[in-house]
C-alpha cells in the first residue's frame, strides 16, 4: 500500500502560534489542501496524518480539545469526498524526549505496525517544517517541503498540497 505521510498545521490546515491553540476549535483549511489531498488520493495513495501534539502535553489544550477538533476536521474533508485511512498523533511535551515526536520516526512505525502492507518505498511525506524534512531523511523516501526552497536529495519544495500533482506513481 502507498501512503501519503501528511502533517497537518501548516501543511493541511492553518497554523498557529501556541498560545492562540487555546481559542482555535474549528479548522481553517490552507489555499489548496482539499484539491491537493484529492490529487493524492487520485493517484493511488492513502493518507494518514503525522501530527506533533506537545500542545496536549504542555496543556495548551486538552485532550478533549484535540479530539473535538480532529473529528470536525476529519468530518469536513468527508463531507468534500476525502477518506482519511488514520491520524497517529504525539501528544507529550517537548521536554518529554518521546520516540514519537517527529523528527523521530515513532508515528511512522506505529502506522507500519498498525498496517504493515505500507510500503514504505513506495511512500512519501509531506510537511511544512524542519522536523517533517527531518523525518523523510531519516525513513529515505520522497519528502515534500512546504515551503521555499529547491530540490536537495529527495526533497522536493512546493508552494501547497495543490502542487503535488507534479508526483509520479510508483
Amino acid at each position: 500500500m502507498k501512503v501519503a505521510f501528511l502533517d497537518r498545521d501548516g501543511t493541511i490546515i492553518e497554523d498557529y502560534e501556541d498560545e492562540l491553540w487555546r481559542n482555535i476549535t474549528e479548522p481553517i483549511f490552507i489555499d489548496g489542501s482539499i484539491e491537493g489531498l484529492k490529487i493524492i488520493k487520485q493517484k493511488g495513495y492513502e493518507i494518514i496524518i503525522i501530527t506533533n501534539q506537545y500542545l496536549i502535553g504542555e496543556k495548551i489544550i486538552s485532550i478533549e480539545q484535540y479530539r473535538e477538533f480532529t473529528n470536525k476536521l476529519v468530518n469536513r474533508l468527508k463531507d468534500n469526498g476525502i477518506e482519511i485511512l488514520d491520524i497517529f498523533y504525539c501528544p507529550h511535551s517537548r521536554e518529554g524526549n518521546c520516540n514519537c515526536m517527529k523528527p523521530k520516526d515513532g508515528l511512522v512505525r506505529m502506522a507500519l505496525e498498525k498496517y504493515p502492507e505500507i510500503e514504505l518505498r513506495d511512500s512519501f511525506i509531506v510537511g511544512d517544517s524542519l522536523c517533517d524534512l527531518e523525518l523523510g531523511e531519516r525513513l529515505g523516501i520522497k519528502t515534500f517541503k512546504i515551503g521555499l526552497g529547491k530540490e536537495e536529495g529527495k526533497t522536493l519544495f512546493i508552494e501547497s498540497l495543490k502542487d503535488i500533482g507534479d508526483i509520479k506513481n510508483g
